[in-house]
């Protein structure tokens, strides 16, 4: 009876273990099975568009003896210049400090006898500066005029930009989807093999900054005296990957 007993756990074990093989098998081949056939293209659009906007930056630098005397005399001309810029139609909204410092200005002695002073404080330097929005271009150039007239002697520099670029951005996708079937359907041809539907389709860059282009417009009905500005172009760029199946 033990021997019969024996016999049968081994018969079942040996049923069990076929029976776990067998359902194995079927995930095993799909497992190793070949993959439909793709290709993946990417491709890149561009739309470039005048800006309609700039944002500058102006700083007002003023010396003193002492810290008070630096900063009395930076608060006083920097006053003087935001009554400017808000008169020529720039809105609070688009004015903001950007930068704020006080520094101690220090005079260095010669060595005497191989022995250095500690460097003397003779001074005080403020420098105050404001980052704006200018939405009206034409006004750019005199506003800088008058900015550097009432004070400011630091600064300059402007980014032109778009307020809104969506449909420069939309454009721009167009384009790059445009090119990238373009060149899914030469490498398809060349090879062949007839293009499918679409698989999967992607976009890199969320919102690409504006870049400025060589080809330059001067800004319209600009006043003699002001600071002639060129407003360029904005190229705005956006890649996208798209997954095309194939059909052999």
């Amino acid at each position: 009876m033990r021997f019969a007993l024996s016999s049968s756990r081994l018969v079942l074990a040996t049923l069990l273990a076929g029976a776990l093989t067998a359902a194995a098998c079927p995930a095993s081949a799909q497992e190793f099975r070949p993959r439909d056939p793709v290709i993946s293209i990417s491709g890149e659009g561009e739309a470039s568009i005048a800006p309609d906007m700039a944002v500058l930056t102006l700083s007002v630098v003023r010396n003193g003896q002492t810290a008070e005397a630096a900063l009395s005399a930076n608060s006083a001309a920097m006053k003087e210049v935001l009554t400017a810029i808000k008169a020529d139609g720039v809105a609070d909204r688009d004015i903001q400090t950007s930068n704020f410092s006080i520094y101690p200005q220090y005079r260095h002695s010669e060595p005497k006898n191989g022995v250095v002073d500690p460097p003397e404080v003779v001074g005080y330097e403020v420098a105050n500066t404001l980052t704006l929005k200018v939405r009206d271009l034409d006004k750019l150039g005199a506003l800088i005029d008058r900015s550097v007239k009432l004070g400011v002697n630091q600064g300059g520099q402007i980014v032109f930009t778009n307020d809104d670029p969506e449909e420069a951005m939309t454009e721009a996708r167009k384009a790059a989807v445009a090119k990238a079937l373009a060149k899914a359907r030469t490498l398809t041809e060349a090879a062949g093999v007839k293009l499918g539907r679409v698989l999967e389709i992607s976009e890199n860059a969320a919102r690409p900054m504006p870049q400025p282009m060589m080809r330059m417009a001067m800004a319209k009905d600009m006043a003699a005296e002001a600071v002639p500005v060129a407003t360029g172009e904005n190229t705005y760029t956006v890649t996208v990957n798209v997954t095309f199946a194939l059909e052999q």
